[in-house]
């Protein structure tokens, strides 16, 4: 309880402190955001900014802090360590550089901003990147939800699918203040209720659980063949870092307000999402007394039956209201989280097609051409089987972080050469670099290779990216 307890508190220091930190390096000012200067009444809407918060906290968490973080928790205990250092030092300066850019940028998508800054072949390749994965993204969170509708109402996946798929359009298609703004925050208090009732219940011993303490030691069931470097790092993504955030940041800086509101809003919502990950690891370990059982369970009833469980047993049991509540609360957050995460990945998949072919979106008609095709390929690419596809979007999503990182250090020295800021990006990227091409090269997803070949090799890619970095930024004559 004591490491719970601790990693918790520098979660909110973290905010504190170091939120702070970056907040001041980048200098927000006073000047009229995207919403108020090109409002549209589509996208680009001023929205209050306790709305814009939870948007971004369900656009960017899906079902990465609960999933992931169970599979994170596999390590054992040593999760909490990579949960709170990655959240503060590197998610939180990656969500708010590529939001706070985004709003400097006018709202643009990632790709834009990072073609910016990065060069024409690196706009080029995120441009197709981007978009592919967002509709791989949004896919599986359609397929998902749709199998766990359709065996809780008995219908068959195909309508419920369908009505999945009408669904993703209209939220794709219409201004975001009709549907996302309205619905969404109902669905965040969900998201947060659930989260605080599993630590209440964990921290009040319910059923009987006492919280494992730290230890750096590796508990994975099978320990042998799953290192915690670089597999860990990856594998609890999104609640410690997500390139995937990257590409929803910007639809929220079309309708902050300030850009001093950047800091609660950008580097909030990631440390909101950094508690709710470590709540669902801790809860993970501490249920079913420990990585062995966790295992046991995530691997005959899935990571869903997990969570189910978990809600429902620390919650007061299944006979009880607040079981009750738990359970109702579980399937809310299995079914409602990959929504709210699948249908943003389709509309920030159409304003990335905008902004790349300079479309501009006030007209419904020209959202359509993006909307219909995207949800198309959509829907046939539901019928397809996306296990081994998505094995390899988890390196994907870390490696979209490393390069917008990067882009964060090159956009920070650009601004002030003199200044050591573009540190505060260069640092993680340097680190997120030795880990995607380390896990890369040695996943099963990827060349396999021995350990003894992969450390020092991804050593050496990391500092040759820093090399790289600074040989056209800090060592180039050029300034800006």
């Amino acid at each position: 309880m004591v490491t719970f307890l601790v990693a918790l508190l520098a979660l909110i220091l973290g905010y504190a402190i170091y939120g702070k930190i970056i907040d001041t390096m980048f200098g927000p000012t006073d000047k009229p955001t995207p919403a108020l200067t090109k409002t549209d009444g589509v996208d680009y809407i001023p929205l209050p900014t306790w709305k814009v918060f939870m948007i971004q906290l369900l656009n960017i968490a899906g079902l990465g802090p609960i999933f992931g973080a169970l599979g994170g928790a596999l390590w054992g205990p040593s999760v909490y360590l990579w949960i709170v250092i990655g959240t503060i030092f590197a998610g939180g300066v990656h969500d708010y550089l590529s939001g706070m850019i985004s709003v400097r940028e006018d709202g643009k998508s990632i790709s834009e901003v990072v073609g910016h800054y990065m060069g024409p072949v690196m706009l080029l390749i995120m441009r197709v990147v981007t978009v592919v994965l967002l509709v791989l993204v949004g896919t599986v969170f359609m397929t998902g939800p749709a199998g766990l509708l359709a065996k809780l109402t008995g219908f068959a996946v195909t309508p419920v699918l369908i009505c999945v798929l009408i669904y993703y359009f209209l939220a794709t298609l219409l201004p975001i203040d009709t549907i996302i703004a309205r619905f969404y925050p109902v669905f965040g208090v969900c998201l947060i209720v659930m989260a605080l009732g599993i630590m209440g219940g964990m921290l009040f011993g319910v059923g009987g659980h006492t919280m494992p303490e730290m230890t750096l030691a590796n508990l994975h069931p099978k320990a042998y063949e799953m290192p915690i470097w670089p597999l860990m790092f990856v594998t609890v993504a999104c609640g410690a870092i997500s390139g995937f955030h990257a590409t929803q940041s910007p639809i929220m800086s079309r309708c902050l307000k300030n850009e001093h509101l950047g800091r609660p809003v950008f580097y909030g919502a990631m440390v909101a999402e950094g508690v709710i990950a470590l709540i669902w690891a801790a809860a993970g370990v501490t249920f079913y007394d420990g990585t062995g059982g966790l295992g046991a369970a995530m691997t005959a009833g899935g990571p869903g039956t997990v969570v189910y469980d978990i809600c429902v047993g620390f919650m007061g049991g299944a006979d009880s209201l607040t079981g009750y509540v738990g359970a109702v609360l579980a399937m809310l957050g299995v079914i409602a989280c990959p929504i709210t995460s699948g249908d943003t990945a389709f509309r920030s998949a159409r304003l990335t097609l905008a902004d790349w072919l300079n479309v501009e979106q006030s007209l419904p008609l020209k959202r359509l051409l993006f909307a219909v095709p995207l949800l198309g390929i959509g829907g046939i690419l539901s019928q397809m089987d996306f296990n081994i596809i998505w094995r390899y979007f988890s390196w994907t999503n870390q490696a979209l972080a490393m390069i917008v990182l990067w882009t964060g250090a090159v956009y920070l020295y650009r601004r002030q050469p003199k200044a050591l800021h573009y540190l505060y990006a260069a640092v993680p990227a340097t680190f997120m670099s030795a880990v995607t091409s380390t896990y890369i090269l040695q996943a099963p997803e990827g060349f396999e290779l021995p350990t003894s070949f992969t450390y020092p090799a991804g050593v050496v890619f990391a500092i040759f990216c820093a090399i790289l970095f600074a040989r056209f930024t800090v060592f180039q004559k050029k300034t800006y």
